[in-house]
């Protein structure tokens, strides 16, 4: 368990929070790149406590602004977007993408430029990449250099999707790391249309062991059990601190990657990632991403209530056999489970157990990461150069005997011994 102290160091990510001022130093994904259409509407939203607003100009370039207008505090999610800027509605006042005030008409001619620049506007760097619209909120006059995952150069009909959660990022993060609760939680609730990984791993060990190997950019996790033949189940997810969990996928096939990002203090989106690094994404793994949730890629999970109404539980279905009795798709279990645990869990109250190591392995980063950056380091290895596009998650079969530390998860077949399907 934590302290009520570091507890609160590693929930609280507002402006001038330990937590926030770090977070602050990191490329962020904010909104959907789909969502934004040139001169259309601009859109809002909330990041690490600020509320902002993001737009495309008439020549696509992208804005991120303060979402009330520095004149009068008027929203500038309903301003105009008029060619090269936003123009707010109620004095007329316009804006640039990079926060340059270009016309305020309510002042006099002969000075309207001058008083235009002691205008104070906060803006942030922009940039696109794998569908998202990224966020630098640092102070740092040069930002760092950007992430390129390999999910950042997509085929196009790659899919991402969004679930805005009431619940703390850190326990939606801590949802993703957890490996254990995936042959209880979702063990009825997984797709069983095709053989997959998944499915292995739900008829095979409940109590798997963890491996770790250390990387600049956080770590590479084996969660391996063991198998009626003696064989191990591996799977080998890539953390990369703070927001990305790596999921494992067979050799061949899509993968998923789950992105939890701080809105404030209480809120988080869920950012999922279904991709192919290896050409078109399957029909199948778009309708099983799709499968019972809602229509809306922004908040795809919006429908499956709250506390008043126990998420909709269904425990006739619980009865029948469901072990959760949350019929919608099998990721509202984790939005529900988190929200379950209200806005901001206290994990002094924790008891926690062997399957819990990575859980414990990944606040000690964090925290040390926190003391790092106070001392002036730049956090999970970003003032280093790291090929992101390398960084590949992987789930597989092996002899038993065999050490997972040797697999290159690109390039498994050059294991140097025979790797056995792990949809086998």
């Amino acid at each position: 368990m934590l302290s009520v102290e570091d507890n609160e160091r590693l929930t609280r990510v507002g402006p001038g929070t330990p937590m926030g001022d770090l977070l602050r130093e990191l490329w962020t994904p904010a909104v959907r790149s789909a969502s934004l259409e040139a001169e259309g509407a601009p859109k809002q939203f909330r990041l690490l406590g600020e509320d902002l607003v993001v737009f495309r100009d008439a020549d696509g370039k992208v804005g991120v602004m303060q979402r009330q207008c520095p004149h009068r505090c008027a929203s500038l999610a309903l301003a105009r977007n008029e060619g090269d800027g936003l123009r707010c509605i109620f004095h007329g006042w316009k804006f640039g993408v990079d926060g340059k005030v270009l016309d305020v008409p309510t002042e006099p001619a002969d000075h309207r430029e001058a008083f235009a620049q002691r205008v104070p506007v906060t803006t942030y760097p922009a940039r696109e990449a794998g569908g998202l619209v990224w966020v630098y909120m640092g102070k740092r006059a040069t930002p760092p250099s950007f992430y390129d995952f390999e999910f950042h150069f997509p085929p196009a009909d790659a899919l991402v999707r969004c679930a805005i959660v009431h619940g703390n990022w850190l326990q939606g993060f801590e949802g993703q790391l957890d490996s254990a609760h995936l042959n209880f939680l979702h063990s009825t609730s997984v797709p069983r249309a095709r053989p997959n990984n998944i499915g292995v791993m739900l008829a095979s060990d409940a109590a798997p062991r963890f491996e770790f190997i250390d990387k600049p950019y956080g770590f590479r996790e084996a969660a391996l059990r063991s198998m009626p033949d003696g064989s191990v189940y591996a799977r080998i997810r890539e953390v990369v601190l703070p927001y990305y969990s790596l999921i494992p996928g067979n050799h061949g096939e899509p993968r998923l990657v789950v992105v939890v990002v701080p809105i404030d203090d209480e809120w988080s989106a869920h950012w999922y990632y279904y991709m192919n690094p290896f050409g078109p994404v399957p029909q199948w793994y778009l309708d099983q991403a799709m499968d019972r949730s809602g229509a809306d890629h922004d908040d795809f999970a919006a429908d499956r209530g709250d506390v008043t109404n126990a998420w909709h539980q269904d425990r006739k279905a619980m009865k029948g056999g469901h072990f959760s009795g949350i019929m919608k798709n099998f990721v509202y279990e984790d939005f529900i489970i988190e929200e379950s645990m209200g806005p901001i869990m206290d994990r002094s109250r924790e008891f926690l157990g062997t399957s819990d190591t990575v859980i414990v392995r990944t606040r000690r980063m964090l925290l040390k990461a926190l003391d790092d950056h106070a001392e002036g380091k730049l956090p999970f290895g970003i003032d280093q150069e790291i090929d992101y596009r390398a960084i590949r998650a992987l789930a597989v079969r092996f002899p038993g005997e065999t050490d997972w530390r040797a697999l290159d998860t690109r390039n498994p077949s050059e294991f140097g011994f025979h790797l056995t399907d792990a949809a086998e």
